[in-house]
């Protein structure tokens, strides 16, 4: 067993590891013979000696900007006085995991999507949690440049500060360059709560709908309500 531990020591598998030292993620990838059940799935950690900042350019310099964790967006919503509710359960890295979740949480739960153009444009589509998507045509509907494919981990850590499987909304909170799009999809947006990981994924953070949009904006974003699902 090799001990994998980001900030906080929790996790821990087998397999290959592989670091990028440039932002500071670890990279495992679990073995198919040892973890048949889990084979092709990928965990990311932060790298400790990296962890909670990022670097950023300021000028003629760059500067390591720290990057804001749960607290500091609880923090931050009671700045803009936004009443929020959070639930701390067991780490759920896909929708289909935290389903019996459900009922403890009342409110719309979501899937978000980190996807790039071909210019290298970044988006954060949030939608309802079973909701589809058709990432064939859904750049003619949010104004990407082409077709729109998956960002990278390294992307997600680098603007967003959160690793896959805690992608959220949230992250607005990091993206402090703007260089993530927001949109919102109308379908969700009809919920008066709305769920998501507050940067990571081992709790669930509840807002109203106007609330979240407040809190997008109060990043210095503005957050696009479009209808993005089938």
């Amino acid at each position: 067993m090799r001990n994998l531990s980001g900030c906080d020591g929790r996790y821990m598998a087998h397999g290959i590891l592989k670091c990028n030292r440039k932002i500071g993620i670890r990279r495992f990838f679990l073995m198919p013979r040892d973890f048949p059940y889990l084979a092709k799935r990928i965990a990311f950690t932060p790298n400790p000696r990296y962890c909670g900042t990022k670097t950023v350019k300021t000028g003629f310099e760059m500067t390591d900007v720290a990057l804001k964790k749960a607290d500091d967006l609880f923090a931050f919503l009671d700045t803009l006085g936004i009443e929020h509710k959070t639930m701390w359960h067991r780490p759920v890295f896909t929708v289909a995991e935290g389903d019996d979740l459900r009922a403890q949480i009342p409110g719309g739960h979501t899937k978000n999507l980190f996807v790039k153009d071909k210019k290298g444009r970044y988006f954060l589509l949030t939608v309802e949690e079973y909701a589809t998507v058709d990432l064939k045509k859904v750049h003619t509907i949010i104004g990407a440049s082409g077709r729109v494919s998956f960002g990278s981990a390294d992307k997600l850590m680098e603007y967003l500060g959160v690793v896959p499987g805690s992608v959220t909304t949230f992250g607005a909170i990091n993206d402090t360059e703007n260089q993530v799009t927001f949109i919102l999809d109308e379908d969700l947006m009809k919920c008066d709560i709305i769920n998501s990981h507050p940067l990571q994924n081992d709790a669930t953070t509840s807002v109203s709908s106007s609330d979240l949009l407040r809190f997008v904006k109060a990043t210095g974003h503005e957050p696009l309500v479009l209808k993005v699902t089938e």
